[in-house]
């Protein structure tokens, strides 16, 4: 059994479900239905007892039930390196989420000290052909999980930032209004930038320390612009950002720093770039990561993550599908997988739970089986 999972989940008017109930035992949980019938939003869920925004990134007032929009509500019992913990996670009429730790009210920050959850959606499928901003908040994501920190440094860092460009947009040329808001960014963002650099060589060293069946994804991180010379020095950060000033004045935005960063990867076997491989290859190496990812993870927090993987055996043949069950089940890890029907699952087995889902006049039904 994984020294992190969940033993207990219930959903509370949240999205289509009125209420569900699971009880679990820290084996892999298969969900199944017809589609629409609301198996992603148990994912979901799940999704919000971590920092951040949920797989989704909606806001609480999309994750409310409709009609009623009495807000929802979110409660498990996770077990955590042998010491259990109450989380709730609810919203009222739309308000912001709140959160609680064992009855005590809780940053969402707090949540990626006592576990680690981590998620592949098909929405991601398109992740390396797609614009740098979604390969940058799956590198955070990756990053966060290492290092939940990392969710405060780029907070300062927004924040800051959208100072400064409002004092571009604004024509402001006094330096001294920029003096201490470049201060912070450039604090912040050396900060963000070590941090992913640790996770990309945490998520290099788990990926040529395994045997799989999924390629390795060589990764590097670059810049549209580049920053400095030492993006990790915050001496040389702010330099470059008070020396960018006037392109950035012209332009009414900041256009130096780790928001621009971008993630490569290329397909080791065949030196070829992600963006060029085939759909198959892409979700391959997709699935390489978040393997790499919870595998590191094991080693860095001391126990695997729960890994939320919605529909992913949908697109993966007989072979590599058994091959990502085997991988699951020795990590140990509690994953949450959607599929449409218990078939895509066989080669499990008793290695895991099951639950259905069905849809009847816009109310979903969990049954477990």
């Amino acid at each position: 059994m994984s020294g992190l999972f969940l033993s207990h989940l219930t959903l509370s008017h949240f999205r289509s479900h009125k209420r569900a109930k699971l009880d679990l035992d820290g084996r892999p949980m298969a969900i199944y239905g017809p589609n629409g019938a609301g198996k992603t939003n148990i994912l979901e869920a799940v999704s919000i007892l971590s920092p951040g925004r949920g797989l989704r990134r909606a806001s609480s007032e999309e994750m409310t039930r409709r009609p009623e929009a009495l807000g929802w509500k979110v409660t498990a019992d996770l077990t955590s390196l042998n010491k259990r913990h109450e989380v709730e996670a609810w919203s009222e009429n739309g308000a912001s989420r709140q959160t609680k730790i064992d009855g005590k009210a809780a940053a969402q920050t707090a949540l990626g000290r006592i576990g680690r959850v981590l998620w592949l959606i098909p929405a991601m499928d398109r992740l390396w052909i797609e614009a740098a901003e979604g390969r940058r908040r799956f590198l955070d994501r990756a990053t966060l999980s290492f290092e939940p920190m990392h969710a405060d440094a780029a907070l300062t860092y927004e924040k800051a930032m959208r100072e400064r460009n409002r004092l571009l947009k604004d024509m402001v040329r006094d330096a001294h209004w920029y003096t201490a808001l470049e201060r912070q960014m450039a604090d912040a963002g050396a900060q963000i930038h070590r941090n992913r650099m640790q996770a990309i060589d945490l998520l290099t060293d788990a990926q040529q320390a395994a045997q799989t069946a999924f390629p390795i994804a060589l990764l590097t991180l670059t810049h549209s612009d580049p920053v400095c010379d030492a993006p990790d020095d915050p001496a040389a950060l702010l330099a470059a950002l008070a020396g960018n000033r006037p392109r950035d004045m012209a332009a009414g935005r900041t256009l130096i720093g780790p928001h621009r960063a971008d993630l490569g990867a290329i397909f080791a076997a065949k030196d070829v770039p992600a963006k060029d491989c085939s759909t198959g290859e892409q979700k391959a190496l997709l699935i390489s990561l978040i393997l790499a990812n919870a595998r590191a993870l094991a080693d860095d927090f001391g126990a695997p993550p729960i890994l939320l993987l919605d529909e992913v055996a949908a697109h993966l043949d007989a072979t590599r599908r058994a091959a990502l069950y085997s991988e699951i089940t020795a990590l140990g890890a509690q994953a949450f997988m959607t599929g449409t029907g218990p078939e895509l699952f066989g080669e499990l087995g008793t290695a895991a739970q099951y639950a259905y889902v069905t849809e009847e006049n816009g109310v979903s039904q969990t049954t477990q089986v």
